[in-house]
């Protein structure tokens, strides 16, 4: 089974205000955070900095600045992929996506049928730039076969798509070495490896957060696929993270998060892009001008709305923020 997401979603107490504001954006949401809760140490309480989001849109138009793609993570429709993956495919490509990611099932497909998919990619014009993939996937006797598959789909990265249950600094060490040693094997097949966070990874641990462990040990060129919205949920930074790693973040989960009641069927991950409280504006300026992104993926964990309208409506939102 493919592991999306650990189950501990707890998140901090604290949002820090630096999330990349200047100029007079950064002005009036100082001057309303003044009458708010201000903390000490230029932190804010969460539902203070919630409440300055509210009347100050962290979601504002951002310049479009590079032609990056944007696309969808498959696993935002995976109801229909079980249904019929190639008609799926093909509605995707019909809403105006130009990049998708396939998730972890691609992995037990025949080597007849990822031709197949390859061939519905071509015929709509969508790229497939990575795929996700389970951690077993990257054992030496198991990377060879994630290769073919990805050569076949046009894929650039084969990204571990969760480690699995690492509890120890020293664990997540060993997340990096498994990277590293694939990358000795990606490398002449013209591929790369990546990983992609989770909330796990933003939570210190012995002082240390796990996501600062993997950068450390890992090679440049192994890509740190950002996901937003769970680095959000837990209070850390998601601008002075793109910051901190140029070149590395080459392509971001736009996934979306707001606060809520947990019986709130409709906030936490299931707002649509643009509804929740990540700063879009300031990620997208970081990641054009530092993090080196190279295309976006929309991923929802589900909405008010079916998948495949979620999927549209996510698209247009994107649109309009990036007009």
């Amino acid at each position: 089974m493919h592991l999306r997401y650990p189950q501990d979603t707890t998140s901090k107490d604290a949002v820090r205000l630096d999330w990349g504001c200047t100029g007079a954006g950064a002005r009036t949401l100082l001057r309303r955070v003044n009458v708010l809760d201000m903390t000490s140490h230029g932190s804010i309480s969460r539902r203070s900095f919630l409440a300055a989001a509210a009347v100050t849109p962290l979601a504002l138009a951002a310049p479009a600045g590079k032609n990056i793609p944007v696309g969808i993570e498959l696993y935002s429709v995976r109801d229909e992929m079980t249904k019929d993956t190639l008609a799926t495919v093909r509605a995707i490509a019909k809403m105006g996506y130009e990049v998708v990611e396939f998730y972890g099932p691609y992995y037990a497909w025949t080597a007849d049928f990822v031709k197949d998919v390859r061939k519905v990619l071509d015929e709509t014009g969508l790229r497939c730039n990575s795929t996700h993939n389970d951690a077993r996937n990257f054992r030496p006797e198991n990377l060879q076969k994630a290769i073919d598959y990805n050569k076949t789909l046009g894929s650039k990265y084969i990204v571990m798509a969760s480690s699995g249950n690492v509890t120890t600094l020293d664990g997540w060490k060993g997340v990096g070495d498994t990277l590293t040693s694939a990358m000795e094997k990606l490398r002449p097949a013209g591929l790369r490896a990546g990983y992609h966070n989770h909330q796990t990874e933003f939570k210190p641990l012995d002082g240390k957060r796990p996501i600062e462990v993997i950068a450390a040990n890992t090679p440049k060129d192994v890509m740190l696929q950002f996901d937003v919205g769970t680095c959000v949920e837990v209070g850390s930074d998601p601008v002075a993270w793109i910051n901190a790693n140029p070149g590395r973040i080459n392509s971001l989960h736009l996934k979306e998060w707001a606060p809520g009641a947990p019986a709130d069927k409709d906030k936490g991950y299931r707002v649509l892009f643009g509804e929740g409280a990540a700063p879009w504006q300031n990620i997208f300026a970081a990641a054009e001008k530092t993090g080196g992104v190279e295309f976006y993926l929309i991923e929802q964990e589900g909405s008010r709305f079916s998948s495949l309208e979620t999927a549209e409506r996510c698209l247009a939102n994107y649109k309009k923020m990036r007009a």
